[in-house]
């Protein structure tokens, strides 16, 4: 197999970076379609909020950085399903973003070409970014990166063409724009404003979710750069949008806004220009959805949350089996609505702020649990309490201005919940399905024995996966809690308590007692007590998954102190769990 190749600064950098500094395309209009004059403060604000959660996501990255944002850090900190519910947000998000995404890239290349069937070239548009992540996330990078610096470069133009329209022409239409009256008070229109600009930020998430595919030391660059970019980018369009052109105008062009202030301030050309950028950096938020959910659903798979078979790579190492099946529920939902995809945007809207709350819920349960866990940032308690509160408004806020968005989103969101459930919960579902099969087959016997013969073989073959917990073997009441984690959240009836000695240490009887104890206590599990003389080190880690064919996201350790001499990372996907 090729090895996979990490990606640098730039290039993590553009992939997340396409997605987050996209929003400038539809946010300026947006908030200054409930703020008025004072959007570019509204979008100031989420700037400011924006820059709380760069620590927040820097500190649960940095002390646990796997794949999967806000999953993995409810995973190592809470339970299986609390984890799932986040990641089902995480997936409707990206799919939404996906599918958004491509459609306006054609709307707006429809303005360009007016003979272009919309639903037909969104369908193409998804397939080649499909082909393309299959090929190799490093060859996605290189065409994100190209997209990337060719969108920058295109809104420093389009500032740079109002500022000079402004020299020009004077700031009469910003003088009467702010001497707009508003539709309520101040505060409202801000606080609308900031709400619906909220969505100015979406895609910051994203990388989080494939942060292992990048070298050591960019994520937190990553954060950075998309944080410096919107607050830059977003509040100064806004104002642009404000000097140039008058609120009626911002209303009648709101779906290509960007495009109508190019044309205005610099012809053409420019109009042009702006549109051929929306095409391809909305095309490349389109990429940061497959990326993000390649990473998301992978991790997700190594848990035995969804199915195994899902883990198919191709010689690339590119898990295209997800790929694919992300890609297929992409156009079962563009089919679905039939290209109207103003009911996603609900679906969109309240699954990205959820996901943001629950990384915030997340990094206060890191405090809690892990609080001995190593970090390289620390973000106090009350910046992630403010940073949550201010979340939680602007979703308060997008349900105020549309009660309907609720309705659409619990439409999507009830159904993915429950086959999560469904799937976590499998083996209890074969226990019914016995059941079942006992009842209804008594008159057909030879059925019901054939039946129940296949349904205990696929019982017995989620059971017989083994998992292993490196123990320091000097408490009992450690192991229990141990017990009680593996047989809430694991399909499994075989478990490998490990503990690697020095020369010289022994096991006190005392232990090895409470131990046999505790094994009668769970008669369900099996437990195997191991003992081994060696240094404990991510080597020794690699060493056993291969001897006992156990997958390293099957071990599990307490929550290391801070003179631990590994990171987390290190370990290949070691999972804390207590």
């Amino acid at each position: 197999m090729t090895p996979v190749k990490k990606l640098n600064q730039l290039h993590a950098t553009a992939i997340c970076g396409n997605d987050i500094t996209s929003s400038c395309l539809y946010v300026s209009a947006l908030t200054i379609v409930y703020a008025g004059q004072y959007a570019w403060l509204a979008l100031l604000i989420v700037a400011a909020v924006l820059f709380l959660f760069r620590k927040i996501y820097g500190e649960v990255v940095g002390a646990l950085p796997l794949n999967g944002g806000a999953y993995n850090v409810l995973l190592n900190t809470t339970s299986k399903s609390n984890a799932s519910v986040a990641a089902c947000l995480t997936i409707l998000s990206y799919m939404a973003t996906a599918v958004i995404s491509a459609s306006e890239a054609m709307h707006y290349m429809h303005t360009l070409l007016p003979s272009l069937p919309v639903i037909i070239a969104t369908v193409a548009l998804l397939t080649i970014f499909l082909l393309l992540t299959i090929s190799g996330i490093s060859e996605s990078a290189m065409v994100a990166t190209v997209i990337f610096i060719f969108h920058l470069s295109s809104m420093a133009l389009l500032i740079l063409s109002g500022v000079w329209f402004v020299t020009v022409n004077g700031l009469a239409v910003a003088i009467a724009n702010f001497k707009m009256p508003l539709t309520g008070s101040v505060s409202s229109a801000v606080f609308f404003g900031f709400s619906a600009a909220m969505l100015g930020i979406s895609g910051f998430e994203s990388s989080a979710n494939f942060v292992e595919e990048q070298q050591p030391g960019v994520f937190r660059k990553t954060l950075r750069n998309m944080w410096v970019a919107v607050t830059i980018i977003n509040p100064l369009m806004a104002l642009v949008a404000i000097a140039v052109l008058s609120n009626q105008e911002v209303l009648q062009h709101q779906e290509a806004l960007l495009s109508h202030i190019g044309f205005n301030t610099g012809g053409q050309w420019l109009s042009t220009v702006i549109s051929i950028d929306a095409v391809l950096v909305l095309s490349g938020a389109v990429l940061t959805s497959y990326v993000g959910v390649g990473g998301l659903i992978k991790r997700m798979a190594l848990d035995r949350i969804l199915p195994q078979f899902t883990l198919k790579e191709n010689k690339r190492g590119s898990a295209y089996r997800i790929l694919i099946i992300f890609f297929l529920l992409c156009l079962s939902v563009l089919f679905v609505t039939e290209g109207e995809l103003g009911a996603l945007a609900g679906v969109y809207t309240i699954s990205f702020l959820a996901v943001m709350t629950y990384f915030g819920i997340g990094n206060f349960l890191l405090k809690m649990k892990r609080g001995s866990l190593p970090r390289p940032v620390h973000a106090s308690p009350f910046v992630v309490a403010i940073a949550v509160a201010a979340v939680v408004i602007a979703l308060y806020g997008n349900i105020k201005l549309h009660p309907e968005y609720l309705v659409v989103f619990l439409q999507y969101f009830v159904p993915s919940i429950v086959l999560i459930l469904l799937l976590l919960n499998r083996k209890e579902l074969l226990k019914m399905t016995l059941v079942v099969i006992d009842s209804f087959f008594d008159a057909v016997t030879e059925l019901a024995h054939v039946s129940k013969i296949h349904v205990t073989r696929l019982m017995n073959r989620l059971s017989r996966q083994q998992f292993v917990y490196f123990s320091k073997a000097n408490s009992i009441a450690e192991l229990n809690k141990v017990m009680m984690y593996v047989q809430e959240n694991e399909t499994t009836n075989q478990l490998k308590i490990v503990t690697v000695l020095k020369e010289g240490q022994t096991i006190s009887e005392a232990f090895l007692k409470d131990l046999d104890v505790l094994d009668r206590a769970y008669p369900e599990i099996k437990i195997e007590f191991v003992q081994l003389t060696g240094t404990f080190n991510p080597e020794l880690i690699k060493k056993l998954s291969t001897e006992w064919n156990i997958p390293i996201n099957f071990m599990f350790i307490a929550s290391p102190g801070d003179k631990f001499p590994y990171k987390v990372s290190e370990f290949g996907g070691v999972r804390l769990i207590i």
